[in-house]
């Protein structure tokens, strides 16, 4: 039965109505019934960020990545994650964090329902402290303070524990969502309330109209009341769910509300295949129906009704009614204070529960393949690895018509969403497929002794020697962004090197990097090892991959210093391999040959602006401006239609200037070129050290002296003496 609802008036706010709510004129001991409904008093003036969230109710989610459209969500918080280590009272940091993350999720235009545990415990704290209350005065005035110490504390009844807790967990709730002008309503059911007709439809109408009011309806069991739970036949069927605890509770209301989400929160980062802690439990990514008889349900959680095997019976019984179901953890410090938006944003946390099953394996299903192949690939003779190199090699000319046809489609579908130098980066053409197959030989042949080769002898004692070896790094996740080209010479030096290789690329190469990655798998097959190289085709994003820190021992990044800075940031306890810019300078000496500066110049900026190795910023000597020289440089570069930003202290000689540059530490990668002036090599060099990247840095002169100078004070990886700085390559230096 419902209780009144008290409403003082509705006013206009943008396009929601913010409701004026007062708490029915009753005393809370009166407020514990079932299907009792109390209200939160706030009031907002803070604007609602509103996103674009609509759906059809039908079908759940298929992917992680569809969550971010949830309209309306169920979030269930199991009695572990409420309550503390000592079942006494309840975790108020946790609470706290959740009721924010449920304010987020709600301000965002978004419908928030939240089924809670918390009041047994709570009220096991509070009669608690009335009975030790009660005995010590007792104790004081007939046996003497000395008997304090032998009072024993009964065992409490679970309904009297909820009665005196119902009321105060409500409170806490008040207290936690006011601080977000945020409104809540309590609703307290039974089973009986879901079996008739009449109390389904007043309940379904209540949660409408609170939701429509943009109140966070907060759902309990009344544990008060509520009858023993009678082992039945329940989950039979989507119009069939006996409300025996939360987990089946929540399912319930999720589906009788047609809910896009339902999370539930626990003590476990999710399902097992086998019970959590046993040597062999692994996490499992995605549930897919049918798939519970090769799961091993271990036993309950320390509080709370029901356990792994109830959840995910509730799961099951909602997905098949439409809903999407999450089970996570919502106990850990290091993640609880941001697991539901995360969850949200389709992060991969916790166990999704999926009716759509992958065409292909799952990631970790690749990791795994991975690594059986790398360590099958370095039992292989050298020559083995060198022959499935070369044959791959032969495999880029001899399928080029193939490869190409691919990245035509790439390009079409890039056309007009890629700006020109990820475009270029993109593209592939003869040429670039000729140059990969030579660099793949070289690298065959350079590698002949790369796994095995003894670094060391030492002899330890008599007939005791140690000997350090060159050994397979594991599993390597290499993630590059727009250049198809990248994937063959990774996967040469993987196979080289006896490693595992999960290659995961930029969608815009899609059509590209299937091709080269099925062309490579064929090079691999000639020996039995075709699993060692895995492409990532899933919907992964770059974040959950760098957390899968038990099947990956190394992230390479390939592509931009933000892509690098975001892996960096993602990787929890995986190294990373990581570059920086492709800042390079070159500095023209007043001493450099008239022969020399423009063909070095042309060649470093014009021929590939999109590489790392382009120039980007060229140093100028004072005594060269207004020289012929100068003028030859800046006559090439309009004709190559190079766009100029000048330097400060170049724009300080000039009456019109080019575009003056907003910040000396930029990598164009296009026709864009930085010119600045320098007094002497001195300044050049410090010039360099300060924006510079310390990749590769020319001097352009025919002064011996000053070019050592210069050689020896620049620190980058790459120093170099009338050369370009497209020379900083390791195919132009003969390592494949």
């Amino acid at each position: 039965m419902l209780s009144q609802v008290y409403r003082s008036g509705f006013q206009p706010f943008g396009q929601r109505l913010l409701p004026w709510v007062q708490s029915p004129g009753l005393s809370r001991s009166h407020r514990v019934q079932p299907s009792a409904i109390r209200h939160v008093r706030s009031w907002s003036n803070i604007p609602f960020i509103t996103v674009p969230l609509s759906r059809t109710h039908g079908k759940s989610f298929a992917h992680r990545s569809e969550l971010k459209h949830a309209k309306r969500i169920v979030v269930k918080l199991g009695s572990a994650v409420v309550t503390r280590g000592d079942e006494c009272g309840l975790a108020l940091g946790r609470l706290a964090s959740i009721v924010e993350q449920v304010s987020v999720l709600q301000n965002q235009g978004r419908e928030m329902m939240l089924v809670t545990s918390g009041a047994v415990a709570f009220g096991k704290q509070r009669l608690r402290h009335e009975i030790l209350l009660s005995q010590s005065v007792r104790q004081a005035l007939h046996s003497g303070q000395n008997q304090l110490k032998e009072m024993a504390i009964p065992v409490l009844e679970a309904r009297a524990c909820a009665a005196a807790g119902q009321s105060g967990l409500m409170a806490l709730y008040e207290a936690m969502f006011t601080q977000y002008s945020i409104c809540a309503a309590q609703i307290l059911v039974t089973n009986l309330d879901f079996h008739d007709e009449q109390k389904r439809r007043n309940l379904n109408g209540t949660l409408h109209e609170l939701l429509r009011m943009n109140i966070v309806p907060i759902v309990n069991t009344n544990d008060a009341v509520v009858p023993p739970a009678e082992p039945n036949s329940d989950l039979q069927g989507v119009n069939v769910i006996s409300v025996k605890d939360n987990d089946s509770l929540a399912a319930r209301l999720a589906v009788e509300m047609k809910t896009d989400l339902l999370i539930v929160l626990s003590d476990v980062e999710g399902l097992f295949d086998s019970p959590p802690g046993s040597d062999d439990a692994k996490l499992i990514d995605i549930f897919y129906p049918g798939d519970q008889q090769s799961v091993t349900f271990g036993t309950k959680s320390r509080v709370g009704m029901g356990g792994m095997e109830a959840k995910v019976k509730a799961a099951l019984w909602a997905l098949q009614g439409g809903t999407s179901v999450v089970i996570a953890n919502g106990t850990h410090p290091k993640v609880s204070g941001h697991v539901i938006t995360d969850i949200v944003e389709g992060k991969k946390v916790g166990t999704f529960f999926s009716e759509v099953k992958p065409a292909g394996p799952t990631v970790e299903q690749q990791g795994e393949m991975a690594r059986s192949g790398g360590r099958m690939l370095a039992t292989l003779e050298p020559e083995q690895r060198a022959e499935i190199i070369h044959h791959l090699a032969d495999l880029l000319t001899d399928q080029r018509d193939e490869i190409l046809l691919a990245n035509k489609k790439d390009l079409e579908e890039a056309e007009g969403r890629l700006a020109a130098p990820l475009l270029k980066r993109l593209s592939l053409s003869t040429s670039k497929l000729n140059s990969l197959a030579i660099g793949l030989r070289q690298i065959a042949a350079s590698s002949q002794d790369s796994v095995g080769r003894v670094l060391r002898r030492t002899r330890i004692a008599k007939n005791l020697e140690l000997e350090q070896v060159t050994v397979p790094i594991g599993v390597l996740l290499v993630i590059f962004e727009s250049r198809p080209d990248c994937l063959p010479q990774v996967a040469a030096l993987a196979i080289a090197s006896g490693n595992g290789l999960l290659l995961k690329g930029g969608k815009e190469a899609t059509h590209s990097n299937r091709i080269l990655h099925l062309l490579t798998q064929e090079a691999l097959s000639i020996h039995g090892v075709k699993e060692a190289v895995q492409l990532v085709n899933t919907r992964e994003e770059v974040e959950d991959l760098c957390r899968l820190d038990k099947m990956i021992d190394l992230i390479i990044p390939r592509g931009s210093s933000q892509l690098v800075r975001d892996i960096q940031k993602a990787a929890k306890g995986i190294p990373v391999m990581g570059h920086s810019e492709g800042i390079c300078h070159m500095y023209v000496d007043s001493e450099a040959s008239v022969d020399k500066v423009t063909r070095l110049v042309r060649d470093s900026k014009c021929e590939y602006p999109a590489a790392c190795n382009a120039l980007e910023t060229l140093l100028i000597h004072r005594d060269l401006l207004r020289t012929p020289l100068f003028d030859q440089i800046i006559d090439m570069l309009r004709v190559e239609q190079v766009k100029i930003h000048a330097g400060p202290k170049f724009a300080s000689y000039l009456t019109f200037s080019p575009s003056e540059v907003k910040s000396l530490r930029t990598e164009y990668g296009d026709l864009e070129l930085c010119i600045e002036v320098v007094d002497n090599v001195q300044e050049a060099i410090d010039h360099i050290h300060k924006y510079g990247s310390s990749h590769t840095d020319v001097i352009v002169t025919e002064n011996e002296k000053t070019a050592e100078f210069f050689l020896q004070h620049v620190d980058s990886a790459c120093v170099f003496w009338n050369a370009s700085t497209r020379f900083s390559d390791g195919y132009r230096f003969g390592l494949g």
